[in-house]
């Protein structure tokens, strides 16, 4: 069969029944669609009639808080790849509304999606195999009334592949209560950091705008939030996840106000705005919207009213990630694979395949250098180009000694590396005028090291350097890979090797470039922060994820 980009699933089946339908019904569509897949919610619509499906207001009830938690749990684990989002222009607060046109249509024009669908599925059973086709047509006349789809908009039935539920959704049709319905309220409010949009985060966005009849304020974390957070190197700026956050509230229901605010402490417009009613929470934020509402009595405010959703466990986790789908587990996932694709250098050679590595003090920088050495590639070490620099003869030897006097030399003559330190730590013109006459001695001693791997046929190189990105040395290598760690962890590192003070230590590290900074130029991240055995499953997905990358390149190049 066919993919398509972006597809709409129809859900026409009872919502008692859905809940062990989902995870079927998501496997079939994900074998049509590869990138997003909208789910729109219509349960009871026939589409077997030879009349006209309409869309109609459907009433928020309990049952559909419990089936979007369901729904997007289930997508995470059989459907990872998609992205998915649960649509909700057709539930209305609204009472006794009757017919089909009029106020009870939620649709008075198809409503514009940020990704047209070109193909609409949906779960409804055929009675008999001959009215396929007009299934088919009711199906596309029913998607284009909702939502501005793809011209030649194609409808697939998954109905046949989920014939083994039937009996079991049959045996759960008895005994169906009334729906409860769900209390909702004019102004919600919720917070968090929203690092790349995951089904928890979907959950609970669906979730407030289901309760929300009027304006929804997202709470952003930004600065000074987002300081202790895991990986925070890799977090997505502001901008960007406020604009995804748009993106996807705006297709979830438009007919909402939308607020995003940035927060740089925990409690931001929920404790000052005297319109917001209800706060969503999670079972491990429960206390956060206790503190809310003990401060907003402060303020002399009314208590919001806490709705709290339970938290979606993550079945693929590993043993540095958490239990739950989170979005540090997300960022976790991302160490050794490709960031940001590389440019191509025309001036630079395809073999060998070079690799700039850089990172902070105590980093795991040479750590990393020796397992990829291990691995095959050739390891050339900046740090030991930098002394050779400095020995008696060499080219940069005698500048130095004139540049910064005799006083920085031994007894025999070579230079002090320490004494030369003091001359220029904390004065940057100082240290500016040794960079200007040790790094390109370093430099050349690199690409002549280069040259001998080329000549002596090897594949990679690695490039270890502390100062890689200082120096400019971007123009001698094809990517440029970046080891980072927490501050904390690693003034712990630097003064357990190297015998310095925490003061000491964390002047260094704040005379380097920070993690931030590296990793805005990296390609590749990697972080030594657990174990052993974690750093070199890293280490290797980074390797077989470049083999890969070299060969397409050869692939190309051969063409």
């Amino acid at each position: 069969m066919a993919m398509f980009s972006t597809g709409v699933l129809v859900l026409t089946s009872p919502l008692h029944t859905l809940p062990v339908r989902i995870a079927p019904v998501l496997s079939s569509a994900a074998q049509v669609v590869e990138r997003t897949l909208y789910v729109h919610l219509h349960p009871g619509l026939n589409l077997g009639s030879t009349g006209q499906a309409r869309p109609v207001c459907i009433p928020p009830v309990a049952d559909v808080s419990s089936l979007i938690s369901r729904l997007y749990s289930n997508a995470a684990d059989v459907c990872g790849h998609l992205d998915v989002r649960v649509l909700l222009t057709n539930f209305r607060a609204q009472q006794g509304l009757v017919g089909t046109k009029g106020s009870n249509n939620p649709f008075p024009s198809p409503q514009t999606l940020s990704h047209s669908p070109e193909v609409v599925l949906t779960d409804f059973p055929l009675q008999d195999p001959g009215q396929s086709p007009l299934v088919a047509q009711c199906l596309q006349k029913y998607a284009g009334c909702c939502y501005a789809c793809s011209p030649g908009l194609t409808s697939v039935l998954l109905h046949p592949q989920l014939k083994s539920l039937q009996e079991e959704d049959a045996l759960k049709s008895g005994g169906v209560g009334e729906a409860e319905p769900l209390e909702t309220y004019s102004d919600v409010v919720v917070g968090g950091t929203f690092d790349r949009l995951h089904g928890a985060h979907k959950t609970l966005l669906n979730i407030s705008c289901l309760l929300a009849n009027r304006r929804f304020v997202i709470g952003l974390c930004d600065t000074e939030l987002l300081k202790n957070k895991v990986l925070k190197e890799l977090i997505e700026p502001y901008e960007l996840r406020a604009e995804r956050l748009r993106e996807f509230l705006r297709d979830i229901k438009p007919s909402l106000q939308y607020e995003i605010v940035p927060i740089s402490e925990p409690f931001g417009p929920s404790i000052t705005d005297s319109e917001l009613q209800c706060i969503v929470v999670s079972e491990e934020t429960r206390k956060g919207g206790a503190a809310v509402n003990k401060k907003r009595l402060e303020n002399g405010l009314s208590e919001l009213v806490l709705y709290e959703i339970q938290v979606i466990k993550d079945a693929h986790h590993s043993e540095i990630e958490e239990e739950k789908i989170s979005s540090s587990s997300f960022r976790s996932r991302l160490l050794g694979t490709l960031l940001t694709p590389p440019k191509d250098n025309p001036l630079l050679p395809h073999v060998p395949y070079v690799i700039g590595l850089s990172g902070g003090s105590g980093s795991g920088k040479s750590s990393i250098a020796r397992r990829l050495e291990a691995l095959g590639a050739v390891c050339i070490d900046g740090d030991q180009m930098g002394h050779e620099t400095y020995r008696p003869g060499a080219t940069a030897y005698q500048r130095v000694v004139e540049e910064f006097g005799n006083d920085i030399l031994n007894e025999d003559k070579t230079i002090n590396r320490g004494a030369l330190g003091k001359k220029v730590f904390g004065n940057k013109e100082r240290l500016q005028s040794l960079t200007d006459i040790v790094w390109p001695e370093i430099a050349l001693c690199v690409k002549q090291k280069i040259q001998q791997a080329r000549e002596e046929g090897k594949q990679v190189c690695v490039v270890d350097a502390a100062v890689l990105l200082e120096a400019g040395w971007t123009d001698m290598v094809h990517e440029v890979w970046v080891t980072v760690i927490p501050e904390e962890e690693a003034v712990s590192r630097i003064t357990a090797r190297d015998g310095l003070s925490e003061e000491d230590a964390r002047r260094r590290l704040q005379s380097q470039w920070s993690n931030a900074q590296r990793v805005e130029h990296a390609n590749v991240v990697l972080c030594t922060l657990w174990d052993p055995d974690i750093t070199q499953r890293q280490v290797q997905k980074a390797w077989d994820l470049l083999q890969e990358r070299i060969c397409k390149r050869q692939v190309k190049s051969s063409l």
